[in-house]
């Protein structure tokens, strides 16, 4: 009976470091957060037991490696992990990972609960929040709209050079493209770029096209992908069609699917999605499956989210095509050609 009885606390015990686990996972994130933001030399020399334990917490967390401390010092001394490398050099993800903990985007998340009381579809938490849509505040504020596109392009920097060299088959045998919704991201750049007989273009709204770089081989096209796409061989989206629901997904795709050639002809919708579960299946990888989760509830801000294969087979054959094949995962995210 005692051995029971100390399994059951055990089980209660080792419950409670996991409740604690998830509870302070947002210390982890803002601490994250202040290395990104950090200027040593501002530190005030009380803060440095301080620093310390952020340190102490951020190798604890993978960021750093603690290596042995030089004789007599007696203080410690951190490395650069492959985690940590991410955040230097010329094209580091400090803009993505300031983007996702920009104060405006973690603040939602603090009425969560409120907002799971309310019927859909509006307003989404972000609106709940800031009184507007994130759409409408990176539209009326520069600054803001700056600092969400200079996170896309980081990401596009890092991923695009990736997903090219692991599935260039998505990107051979056509000789147009466009990046729907692409904005001032730099996917179309680095598809130009690798296929430089590929004629790549960008359609945005006019205040996001009015801002788009000049000194580029790719073209900036104004419209609107709810009214009509240009033609081209191909669609290529990335970070867009998660943004939205069923229908306005299905919406934009069949305005898509005019736009393009038949399959024999090289047409073909290119998405690139974040996740890649599969209904009923379960990865093996638990970190994956943390972060693919943890993204989808992220897309609440602006009522979109991530979907499974069958939710996005509807939605494909909604908007009339008649195939698809998922291409395989880069870390989290796939590649999805779809047909007509």
């Amino acid at each position: 009976m005692a051995l029971t009885t100390s399994s059951n606390n055990q089980a209660l015990l080792d419950a409670q470091l996991e409740l604690w686990s998830n509870t302070f996972a947002f210390i982890k994130s803002m601490a994250l957060k202040s290395a990104l933001d950090l200027r040593i030399a501002n530190l005030h020399p009380s803060k440095i037991p301080c620093l310390r334990r952020l340190m102490r917490m951020l190798a604890a967390t993978g960021v750093f490696n603690v290596n042995n401390p030089p004789s007599g010092s007696g203080e410690l001394v951190y490395a650069l992990t492959l985690l940590s490398r991410l955040l230097v050099g010329s094209q580091n993800l400090v803009p993505t990972t300031a983007m996702i903990l920009h104060p405006s985007l973690v603040a939602p998340f603090l009425g969560l609960g409120t907002w799971l009381q309310q019927e859909l579809p509006d307003p989404c938490i972000f609106k709940q929040t800031h009184g507007q849509t994130l759409w409408e505040q990176a539209n009326r504020d520069k600054t803001f709209d700056a600092f969400i596109n200079d996170g896309m392009v980081s990401d596009s920097h890092f991923i695009m050079d990736i997903a090219i060299k692991e599935c260039p088959g998505a990107f051979q045998g056509i000789s147009s493209l466009v990046d729907v919704g692409g904005g001032l991201d730099a996917a179309a750049q680095a598809i130009s770029k690798a296929f430089p007989d590929v004629k790549c273009s960008v359609l945005d709204l006019d205040h996001v096209v009015a801002k788009a770089p000049s000194d580029t081989d790719v073209q900036y096209v104004t419209g609107d992908m709810f009214e009509s796409v240009p033609p081209a061989n191909a669609m290529f989206f990335k970070w867009v069609l998660h943004d939205w629901g069923h229908g306005d997904c299905v919406k934009i795709l069949k305005n898509c699917r005019k736009a393009i050639p038949p399959r024999d002809g090289g047409g073909k919708v290119i998405n690139h999605r974040y996740c890649d579960w599969k209904t009923g299946e379960a990865s093996s990888n638990l970190k994956q499956i943390e972060t693919q989760v943890l993204f989808d509830l992220f897309m609440l801000l602006v009522n979109g989210n991530e979907r499974d294969d069958q939710e996005w087979k509807n939605i494909f054959f909604e908007a009339g095509f008649s195939d698809y094949k998922i291409l395989p995962v880069l870390g989290a995210r796939s590649v999805i050609e779809v047909y007509p």
